[in-house]
């Protein structure tokens, strides 16, 4: 069974930075690829960013490329999402999620979620 648990959001001011932590139980972290999601209020669950088993490649949705960067720690079983220059837009539920083998961009490619931390950036 693979769980993740994710942490590290907040509120924070425009044009601030925060680090995401999604940490991954079990001994199958290097066989799962990993993704980070977001929902802010009234609006559908959208991509964020992803990253391959060996952190080799990483994906990015349009709207945070260069500001977001996501990594992983294989040994310590963990991926983060490194967030900067952060806007009011970015205000939202962040999720970390997890397939087996292939990098995945779309919801549905996601076989595990976290509980989501809650990102709040003010104006």
């Amino acid at each position: 069974q693979v769980q993740l648990v994710e942490s590290g959001g907040g509120l924070v001011q425009t044009g601030g930075s925060l680090r995401l932590s999604c940490a991954v139980s079990g001994r199958t972290f290097s066989s799962l690829a990993m993704g980070w999601f977001r929902q802010a209020p009234g609006k559908e669950r959208e991509f964020v960013g992803a990253i391959s088993r060996n952190g080799g490649s990483t994906y990015y949705a349009d709207s945070v490329k260069g500001r977001f960067t996501v990594s992983r720690d294989n040994g310590k079983n963990t991926v983060y999402l490194q967030m900067n220059s952060l806007k009011p837009e970015d205000t939202a539920d962040y999720y970390c999620a997890a397939r087996f083998w292939s990098t995945g961009t779309a919801i549905n490619e996601y076989v595990y979620w976290g509980q989501g931390t809650q990102v709040t950036v003010s104006s």
